[in-house]
């Protein structure tokens, strides 16, 4: 017998979605309940590696971990990950199928995917109490409705009650809501049981009459009203604020252990992929992580980080034509520190053939590290383990470039000192591992190693784990959850469904 379920809906793209779904999750694994996530489909720069070698969104592997259970490719079986504005990267159950542009997607390749996401839904409802869903963007794109399989799609399929969540710090929430209903097909309509307010500030006795009247027009209840809370966010789709504004802590933190700060620069390259792996270092007291993208910028950095791209070549371009290539290479000659991760890695090295993801063919890189790499056609996807800087590492892998190293030394290496992965010369590192920085002793003393060559007295705070800072933040998701909605309705419409007579709201959807 299928167990209990949710789609958590929103009334745009970034309404908190993300957020609720890992909170709600949170909640139920805290009550003793045996819950899993899933969305259907998600488009994203930020995925992650299963135990079992799947590509799926961060978000789904964060909230898996809001759940206390092991991420897997059922959680997310359709990943798009974006290589221009046009197309898209298809990742099916784990695995890439192919590129494709958004109208070949939505012109049939989405709609014959609904048995397959239905399928993943249904095996994980019968492992599981409860599934939380996630949609996407908004149920209510009456243009895309027809293809849907994120959304109503998976709602009707699966019979499951839906909640509407919005964020009311965006101004015009009660027309959203309202809006959002009123565009949907009379049986979807009678799916969508309720709302839930995000991002509340202020006296929410100022907000009820609002809500009793937007029961009044829709004939549906407001679930809860969660307040505007910092620091909240998890691994989102596409986010740049996610990253050090929102997923760790705030930037405000505890002051530095040592004497002095050191200032990390991320390259703020065109289709940044997996830039959370800097939120590792927001998380130090004491480093100070910020975007940039201009060379000027860089002076006064301790290290330059250029991360994980969806677009090597284009990100060299790019790094090229703005002036920051110049200063990566004088950077790079002086010894001052420079990690190059995944995509930021390969274009440190000497040069690139690439017929897969450009297909610009040999492609000259930036010359600082000893590196030549050459674009498979299958992508590497892997949970690695090794020892760098006389610590333990771990990581996943996720990319078509192979790298052949002519040099230096090995950055990460197995138990008996043989090069796994990436290069080091001087004051440079480069890597093809996401994640590595979330070892809590291997970042500790790649902080150090940096302090030092750039001069600064700055000592990594000895106590700060990066697992117990995620699951303190997972736990705020739960709270808010537990204190600001009603966790008995949302009992009882998760374990029997959207209330039965919810009358229709005109006009509906177009024919």
């Amino acid at each position: 017998m299928s167990g209990g379920g949710l789609l958590v809906a929103g009334t745009t793209s970034d309404a908190g979605k993300s957020v609720v779904t890992a909170g709600i999750c949170r909640w139920l694994a805290r009550q003793g309940v045996k819950v899993a996530p899933f969305k259907a489909q998600n488009m994203s720069l930020n995925s992650f590696v299963t135990r079992e070698g799947a590509e799926i969104g961060r978000a789904q592997a964060m909230q898996a971990q809001a759940c206390r259970v092991e991420p897997t490719a059922l959680m997310n079986p359709v990943l798009l990950k974006p290589g221009g504005d046009r197309s898209s990267q298809v990742v099916l159950m784990g695995r890439p199928v192919g590129e494709m542009s958004a109208r070949g997607y939505h012109g049939g390749r989405q709609e014959s995917l609904l048995g397959t996401v239905l399928d993943c839904l249904e095996r994980l409802r019968e492992a599981y109490d409860v599934v939380i869903c996630e949609g996407a963007g908004s149920p209510a794109e009456i243009n895309l409705r027809r293809s849907d399989i994120v959304n109503m799609g998976i709602a009707r399929g699966a019979r499951l009650p839906v909640l509407v969540v919005g964020d009311i710090d965006r101004g015009g929430v009660f027309a959203s809501f309202f809006g959002t209903v009123a565009l949907l097909a009379p049986e979807d309509q009678e799916l969508v049981a309720g709302f839930l307010v995000n991002k509340f500030r202020g006296d929410v006795s100022l907000l009820e009459p609002g809500l009793d009247m937007l029961h009044g027009l829709t004939g549906r209840r407001t679930y809860g009203v969660l307040p505007f809370s910092h620091g909240l966010g998890i691994d989102e789709e596409d986010g740049l604020r996610v990253s050090l504004r929102g997923t760790v802590r705030e930037s405000a933190v505890a002051p530095p252990a040592g004497e002095e700060v050191l200032r990390v620069a991320v390259c703020a390259v065109p289709l940044m992929s997996n830039f959370t792996d800097v939120d590792a270092l927001a998380a130090e007291p004491g480093v100070v992580v910020r975007f940039v993208d201009r060379p000027d910028e860089l002076a006064d950095a301790d290290l330059v980080v250029v991360p994980g791209t969806r677009g090597t070549v284009k990100a060299l371009r790019w790094l090229r034509e703005r002036g920051l290539a110049d200063a990566l290479v004088r950077r790079a000659a002086e010894g001052r520190p420079l990690l190059g991760i995944c995509g930021g890695f390969q274009l440190l090295g000497e040069h690139i053939e690439d017929d897969v993801e450009s297909r610009a063919g040999r492609v000259d890189g930036l010359g600082v590290l000893p590196v030549r790499v050459r674009f498979a056609r299958g992508k590497t996807l892997a949970r690695p383990v090794g020892e760098a800087l006389g610590e333990r590492v771990e990581g996943y892998e996720i990319h078509h470039g192979v790298a052949e190293v002519l040099g230096g030394d090995p950055f990460i290496s197995d138990d008996h000192g043989h090069g796994l992965d990436g290069c080091r010369v001087g004051g440079t590192w480069g890597t093809h591992w996401h994640g590595a920085l979330e070892s809590d002793g291997f970042r500790r003393a790649f902080l150090r190693a940096v302090a030092d060559r750039a001069g600064r007295r700055f000592v990594p705070a000895p106590g700060t784990s990066f697992a117990a800072l995620r699951e303190e933040q997972l736990d705020r998701l739960g709270d808010l959850i537990e204190q600001h909605a009603d966790t008995d309705a949302l009992w009882r419409l998760i374990e029997s469904g959207a209330p039965r007579g919810l009358p229709f709201i005109p006009p509906g959807a177009p024919a």
